[in-house]
């Protein structure tokens, strides 16, 4: 693969918080779209897939190519067809032919990773189909530098359903009357969701990851949140936390960050009915330990909370690193 010229990009962590009221952050198709659950725990599920989505649809909405891109018809493009694209406008663009027999060409792999910030930050498999003479087929593999463990809530929630109906005109035999159908709509109260990612140095090099990128992340994470959670079954999503560290050297043995937090109630409200940000307080005292034990390594953090969070046991300042605001709001 080629190796472009980066900024410097340091391994790091990421925390990321945002709230869900009243809405379904990740229906599970194989469960009549209900919103994926830790049942043992009671906690609500996120996939990391759901968070990158996010982002590529802020990317998107600004005018840049993505990767993971759907039809016409709304259905998803798959790898191959993606490919395809690509190479066709490759072709268009520069003359040149993207594939020497089965193989990509480098110049072809790097044009690809200079238009394409998805790919980049999260990388993308390039699989080349076999041929009519029967040999295997070949493809081409960026792993992406920046990586989310799946979300969850840190605190049990409940989910809730109503039965709904809808009515669609036009769906009679012939085209006319009208046509109902009947469903129920699943959600959860409320629910403080965390996710956990990482950056990785070497693999930042290998795709020319730079830091404007993950300053782009950054805005696709809070700001794509926003204007992605505007259907109806995702608005009433907020962020309300984002921190991310940057080691000197390699990473350090932190563990997950959100094993740190702990949703305390206020007076009067107990944990199962917590039903807004201003029901609890956030004890972040165990991150702030682990933290410190580290507190000679960590080169920077990038730092951005919701006005409207509070948060206690949390106190950047004496880990002798430079702390940085996320310029977003």
């Amino acid at each position: 693969m080629p190796s472009l010229e980066t900024g410097k990009v340091a391994n790091g962590e990421i925390l990321f918080l945002y709230d869900a009221k009243d809405t379904n952050p990740n229906g599970d198709p194989d469960s009549e779209n209900r919103p994926r659950m830790d049942h043992v725990a009671g906690r609500i599920l996120v996939s990391d897939v759901r968070l990158k989505r996010y982002v590529r649809e802020y990317l998107l909405a600004r005018g840049e190519d993505i990767w993971v891109r759907l039809k016409e018809d709304g259905s998803r493009l798959d790898a191959d067809g993606r490919r395809k694209e690509l190479e066709a406008l490759y072709k268009e663009e520069t003359g040149k032919e993207a594939a020497k027999g089965k193989e990509l060409t480098p110049e072809f792999l790097s044009w690809l990773l200079e238009r394409l910030r998805d790919i980049r930050l999260f990388g993308a498999v390039l699989p080349i189909k076999s041929g009519e003479d029967g040999g295997k087929g070949g493809t081409g593999q960026f792993v992406g530098p920046v990586q989310f463990d799946w979300g969850y809530s840190l605190h049990q929630v409940e989910v809730y359903g109503a039965r709904i109906s809808s009515v669609f005109a036009g769906r009679t035999e012939g085209g006319k009357g009208q046509h109902g159908t009947f469903g129920v709509d699943y959600r959860v109260r409320y629910a403080l969701i965390g996710f956990w990612g990482r950056i990785s140095r070497n693999r930042a090099k290998a795709v020319g990851l730079s830091e404007a990128d993950l300053e782009v992340l950054e805005k696709g994470l809070l700001e794509g949140l926003l204007e992605g959670a505007t259907t109806r079954s995702k608005i009433g999503q907020t962020p309300r936390l984002y921190l991310r560290v940057d080691w000197k050297e390699g990473f350090k043995p932190l563990g997950d960050p959100r094993d740190g937090l702990q949703l305390h109630p206020k007076e009067g409200v107990s944990l199962e009915a917590i039903r807004q940000v201003a029901d609890y307080h956030l004890d972040a005292s165990g991150l702030q330990s682990a933290l410190e034990r580290y507190r000679g390594q960590i080169a920077r953090i990038r730092y951005w909370k919701h006005e409207d969070l509070e948060v206690k046991g949390l106190d950047l300042s004496r880990l002798g690193a430079s702390v940085e605001p996320v310029a977003w709001i």
